[in-house]
């Protein structure tokens, strides 16, 4: 029976942030928090294999203190146990820190026979935790993985590229980035929610890590983030007959090359 490791991230919801007209700069004040929408795909995905065949369902998250909220969310979606590491290091960590932490962690907390991640978080996207943490951890890394199938030690998987799928067999430990189409994440039920407060949780310091504060210092530095306004030229064609503006724009489109 597989021991599942499921990496999932706290984000904001993209639903209640704004863009403010001035500058364009994000306002987040009233924007709460989620389980990145990838994420919820692993979780299901490896909850839903040990219901079917057996094993255990253990979650891992780092970020900042804001994201303690997650941790009856997570437990409520099927998982048994959950970690997490709250470091205020969390709020400029690059996917180089984010990977080292997480190795660091899975370290001491691990083994496990499959480590799922979403392919991508919902705030960035960098599409990189799962093969940075392969490389520390000198696992196999399966990315784009829209089919996931067990059988003892042997770890099948459909992956979809951009014109065709790619079926890969290797045996665990591995690592498995999944996509959004591999299935569709269940709602809790209430009995559900009420059962995620009995579960174990447990935080692990930063400090019990064996980390350097090198190791917690990002390479890449975000200098801003803005919202992106799309602008439209708004040509307005106001003919008296109905056919001299439908030939106006079918001549505007020609010298436009749009046809």
């Amino acid at each position: 029976m597989a021991k599942f490791l499921v990496l999932y991230k706290w984000t904001l919801n993209e639903q209640d942030i704004k863009i403010r007209p001035d500058d364009l700069s994000l306002d987040v004040s009233r924007a709460k928090g989620k389980i990145s929408d990838f994420d919820r795909n692993a979780i299901e995905e490896a909850v839903r294999i040990v219901e079917a065949q057996g094993g255990s369902v253990d979650v891992l998250t780092y970020g900042s203190e804001a994201l303690k909220p997650s941790l009856k969310d997570v437990l409520s979606r099927g998982a048994d146990k959950a970690y997490w590491v709250a470091d205020a290091s969390a709020e400029t960590a690059d996917a180089t820190v984010t990977a080292k932490v997480l190795a660091a962690a899975i370290r001491k907390i691990g083994p496990y026979d499959i480590i799922v991640t979403g392919e991508g978080s919902s705030d960035q996207f960098n599409q990189q935790t799962a093969p940075r943490l392969a490389a520390l951890l000198g696992l196999p890394c399966l990315t784009l993985v829209h089919k996931l199938d067990v059988d003892g030690e042997t770890v099948s998987v459909t992956r979809k590229l951009a014109d065709c799928t790619e079926q890969v067999v290797t045996n665990g430990p591995v690592v498995v980035s999944v996509l959004s189409d591999i299935n569709q994440p269940r709602i809790p039920s209430l009995k559900q929610v009420l059962g995620a407060a009995k579960k174990p949780n447990e935080e692990i310091a930063v400090s019990a890590l064996d980390l350097s504060p090198a190791d917690l210092q990002p390479k890449a530095v975000r200098r801003s983030v803005k919202g992106f306004v799309m602008t439209r030229k708004n040509v307005v064609f106001k003919e008296a007959n109905p056919a001299d503006s439908v030939a106006k724009l079918v001549a505007s489109l020609a010298s436009e090359g749009l046809i």
